[in-house]
């Protein structure tokens, strides 16, 4: 199991050094996000526990530990002081009693950004009412499948094939399509999860509208763009968690892993010219089952001060969350006491399912209980 492990990551490895001097950083990154306020709390500690209908986004093999015959999820955030807003949609519903199936819908935009292209109309007058608006809006579309092992017992297995639309209102757009894989393993106590986002590399296709910006573009020096193709590179999530009940009323479950990336030196924990590590830890305690308590660490980045020394920031994310019958609502706060470069975001989402899944084994998440 290790050996195919070390391998698949190898192979990606190779994949990315061949792509990379085409392939920019960060790119399709509002897809790194993460959905689900439980998830961001966590600090995306998810590829292993993941056990809702946001396991669509963090691990597609998720899906099968979903009890309810219907899953639906929501969530909204908005980011940089309301200027640009996150929001995501997912359905989750089984076919026989081995396999489900999953929908994503993802939404990151900036809407209303003023097109003042006509400000001075043919005269050289001022015109405010020649002011419009546009958005610039990227889109994900992820179509889930996942199916238990019969070969290997507690391992479930997932892929998701992904559609991505990108947009900047009438002056230029990109459609991608991509491939994700993933794999939960549960034995005893210890949970295991690893995905492999974007394996096959995701290819965005930009289409511009010249006719749309030429005389702006023209007049102030820059440069023509030309139709292109944008390559989002593989990245490799692996987490481990243990989870116990303490007594018999409450429950404690640590969650940690990795985020390799292949697009080259990121500021990362670990980096080299081929690929970095960004290493997450999350924990959750509950009571019951009913109310849940949440917090994770992540994204260490080394920062430059004025004086051209350096120093390490990280962020701290906490969340609450509670389940009253088919409903299940979750806070998160990220970025908590300002330790990162990052802005703080207060992020809400909602989790319902509607009938008893009969093909649907229960899911123990800490051991016997």
């Amino acid at each position: 199991m290790k050996l195919k492990i070390f391998f698949i990551i190898f192979q990606l490895a190779v994949i990315s050094s061949l792509h990379a001097q085409n392939a920019p950083k960060y790119s399709n990154e509002f897809m790194a996000i993460g959905v689900g306020a439980r998830g961001l709390a966590m600090s995306n500690s998810q590829a292993a526990v993941t056990d809702d209908v946001t396991s669509g986004y963090w691990n597609p093999a998720g899906l099968l530990n979903v009890k309810e015959k219907y899953a639906f999820g929501l969530m909204h955030a908005s980011y940089f002081a309301g200027i640009s807003n996150y929001d995501y949609f997912g359905f989750a519903t089984p076919i026989d009693s081995r396999s489900r199936i999953g929908l994503s819908l993802i939404r990151f935009a900036t809407d209303d950004i003023p097109d003042t292209r006509f400000l001075y109309d043919a005269d050289g007058n001022l015109n405010y009412d020649n002011i419009n608006s546009f958005s610039a809006a990227d889109y994900g579309f992820l179509f889930s499948y996942a199916r238990r092992s019969k070969l290997i017992k507690g391992l479930n297995l997932g892929a998701n094939f992904k559609i991505i639309y990108r947009s900047v209102g009438v002056f230029a757009n990109a459609w991608g399509f991509g491939l994700d894989i993933g794999a939960q393993l549960k034995r005893g106590n210890w949970q295991f999860g690893l995905v492999g986002r974007d394996i096959t590399g995701t290819y965005n296709t930009w289409n511009y509208n010249p006719e749309t910006f030429y005389d702006v573009f023209a007049k102030t020096g820059n440069t023509i763009p030309d139709n292109s193709i944008e390559i989002t590179l593989p990245r490799v999530i692996a987490d481990v968690a243990y989870g116990t009940r303490v007594k018999e009323n409450f429950g404690a479950l640590v969650t940690t892993g990795v985020d390799i990336t292949f697009d080259g030196a990121r500021n990362t924990l670990i980096k080299t010219s081929m690929f970095s590590i960004d290493p997450h830890l999350g924990m959750e305690l509950d009571f019951k089952k009913i109310v849940f308590l949440r917090g994770g660490v992540a994204g260490f980045q080394e920062i430059k001060d004025f004086k051209g020394g350096t120093y390490w920031t990280f962020q701290p994310n906490f969340g609450v969350g509670i389940k009253i019958k088919q409903f299940k609502i979750d806070y998160a706060l990220t970025d908590i006491g300002d330790q990162s470069e990052g802005l703080y975001s207060n992020i809400f989402s909602l989790i319902v399912g509607l009938g008893k899944s009969k093909n649907t084994k229960p899911r123990y998440i800490y051991g016997n209980q």
